[in-house]
């Protein structure tokens, strides 16, 4: 379930310093489901989703609009991109 992914990421951010925010925005739709705020100063926008999930056309829009900002955006699908993640921006 998503439930339990991001249950997965927020405690996998917390265990290596960071913070990771529910993110909502009203009315504006598609917005990454969290903020991951870094001890690096890192601030990561972060779609999490399961498997046979999919990311709307307003998701995919948000995704274009960080990357044309410069900005951290990250698609995770389960428990293990969770963890390869939290690698990949510093974590054990």
């Amino acid at each position: 379930m998503e439930k339990e992914i991001e249950r997965h990421f927020v405690r996998s951010v917390q265990s290596i310093g960071g913070r990771a925010y529910k993110f909502t925005s009203p009315g504006r739709r598609g917005v990454a489901d969290r903020i991951a705020c870094l001890p690096d100063g890192a601030v990561w926008f972060v779609e999490l989703k399961t498997k046979g999930g999919r990311l709307s056309e307003l998701q995919k829009h948000f995704a274009s609009e960080m990357k044309l900002l410069n900005q951290n955006y990250a698609v995770l699908w389960n428990k293990e991109h969770v963890d390869e993640w939290v690698k990949s921006v510093g974590g054990v």
